[in-house]
């Protein structure tokens, strides 16, 4: 996990010559230009002025209440109204919750008869609270409030009382189970649920169905990352097998390309566009998070989530963009012909266009990325032969300069027009991923976790949940495009050549030019094998 963050922190757009998008660069060339900069981590608060809009909570992932039960007199609608009459330590600076110590926030989670807590604080909190505790150990806490102060366990307890209580606590934990559906891949989170939920269920057929819903819409979400998983296993199987098999005959199995299966670059962008949907449908807004978990300086004991993987399908992601680049830098180097090169060429700055045009900016980087990749921008031959002007307009779009403001300008334009779309491909916006991670990076490094009080520093987790709420509503977009299943076989698992093949086949396309790179041609053909990826 660390080499990969310490991979994927340093991407920028690359200058031609460069590998693709893990250049490593440091820190401090990181610059953001919009935004003011923020404290270390040893200042006692970062105060994120420029974040914290009022009506951040339109735009909060958000469950539909418990159907019936859940009156809108019992619901608080006012995201900064406070229990502190019921448990102090949360603190407000212009009504606005800006820390708190962790067992006043988990207080503030558990609703009571005459409060539900606002849905942009259970989505804010349920996202931060894993870097401090583990999503279990908050489940077990909240489980043991409810039924402590709830007196669920008394059967002397007020039955209208606990039928006030049992729809919110079954509207909080849908909640969770909804929106942070793999935290419950641990059994401990499990065996909480259900002993709540059994609770919360027994003597009334109401509660039972709705406890039953529940769990089922858990298990069917559950069972749907397996079968990603699963899927994406095979994927990477298929792959090895092709390359395997290009490895002992290169000659019988180079002949295909993707132009001799499609040479329509419209319904390239649209398989690209496919894939980046489904598989940023699977990552969970928590793998933002476990991904720079560090441990708490208040927790004696190890840091949380170190004992499993804590972003898996966030890592696939980056890898299937690492693909793509390769691929399209494969592709180009590996016609033999100068005019065929050109021609691969001017193909994918098609394609790159129509992602832009769709709003496809994570497949629209990794192709840009492949084109610029040193055996590829060495070609100066073949270049010759490619219109290059629209290529140069997609490079101006992704500028690294200024904090890649051209790029940001155009999401934001995709943006808005998801907003206002009048049908569902105007709805796509598929982000650069790595420079949303890396923003999400520098927000998690720039302000400190608690307080010198040692209080949670929750306006600090404000402006998380609203960069990654961003997201969750771009992931939850269908692709309206048809699906060509032979496309999507090739481009998931056609082979791709490794960065020294990738020379090999550029030195022998257009010969060495000085004799740097006459040695490494050298030492390259002087393999026993072609290093393939």
């Amino acid at each position: 996990m660390a080499k990969f963050l310490a991979e994927l922190l340093g991407c920028t757009l690359p200058d031609k010559g460069t590998p693709p998008l893990f250049e490593l660069h440091l820190i401090h060339e990181i610059h953001y230009t919009s935004k003011p900069s923020y404290h270390s981590r040893s200042s006692t608060s970062c105060f994120l002025k420029y974040a914290i809009e009022r009506s951040v909570g339109d735009n909060m992932p958000q469950t539909p209440p418990f159907t019936g039960q859940l009156g809108t007199g019992g619901y608080n609608k006012n995201l900064y109204q406070t229990k502190e009459e019921g448990y102090g330590g949360l603190y407000y600076q212009d009504n606005n919750l800006v820390s708190g110590s962790l067992e006043a926030l988990i207080h503030h989670l558990v609703p009571t008869v005459d409060y539900y807590p606002d849905r942009t604080y259970i989505f804010t909190f349920l996202l931060s609270s894993r870097l401090f505790i583990h999503p279990y150990e908050l489940m077990s806490k909240v489980c043991h409030l409810c039924v402590e102060q709830q007196r669920l366990s008394d059967p002397q307890a007020d039955k209208m009382r606990i039928r006030k209580i049992t729809p919110k606590i079954l509207q909080l934990l849908t909640e969770w189970t909804e929106t942070f559906p793999y935290d419950f891949r641990d059994e401990r989170m499990m065996r909480s649920l259900k002993e709540l939920t059994h609770r919360l269920a027994s003597g009334d057929e109401v509660y039972r169905k709705a406890v039953g819903q529940m769990s089922q819409g858990l298990i069917r979400r559950l069972t749907v990352l397996s079968q990603y998983e699963e899927a994406l296993v095979k994927i990477n199987a298929t792959a090895a097998e092709r390359l395997a098999a290009l490895k002992t005959k290169p000659q019988a199995a180079i002949q295909r390309d993707l132009l001799s299966i499609c040479n329509d670059p419209f319904t390239v962008a649209q398989q690209l566009t496919h894939i980046e949907l489904e598989r940023l449908s699977y990552i969970g807004p928590e793998e933002f998070v476990q991904a720079f978990v560090q441990k708490d300086p208040l927790d004696n004991d190890k840091s949380c989530f170190s004992d499993h993987k804590k972003a898996s399908n966030l890592e696939a992601y980056v890898e299937w963009f690492n693909r793509l680049s390769y691929l399209v830098a494969t592709e180009i180097c590996m016609p033999v012909k100068k005019k065929h090169r050109a021609r691969v060429i001017e193909f994918f700055i098609d394609v790159a266009r129509e992602c832009f045009n769709i709003g496809n900016f994570n497949s629209l980087m990794a192709i840009i990325s492949g084109m610029n990749m040193s055996p590829v921008s060495r070609l100066k031959k073949t270049w010759g032969k490619v219109k290059t002007a629209k290529f140069d307009i997609l490079e101006h779009q992704m500028d690294p300069s200024s904090n890649f403001y051209n790029y940001r300008t155009a999401l934001r334009g995709a943006t808005q027009r998801s907003i206002t779309a009048n049908s569902s491909r105007e709805k796509i916006v598929i982000p650069f991923f790595s420079l949303l991670i890396k923003d999400i990076y520098f927000l998690n490094e720039g302000c400190a976790n608690r307080l010198q009080s040692g209080h949670v520093n929750f306006e600090k987790f404000w402006e998380l949940a609203k960069q990654v709420s961003e997201f969750m509503t771009w992931k939850k977009v269908e692709c309206p495009f048809e699906k060509d299943r032979k496309i999507l076989q090739y481009l998931l698992t056609a082979p791709v050549f490794s960065e020294d093949a990738l020379y090999l086949a550029s030195y022998e396309s257009e010969g060495p030019e000085n004799n740097m790179e006459k040695d490494r041609w050298k030492s390259l053909r002087g393999l026993s094998l072609l290093g393939w990826d």
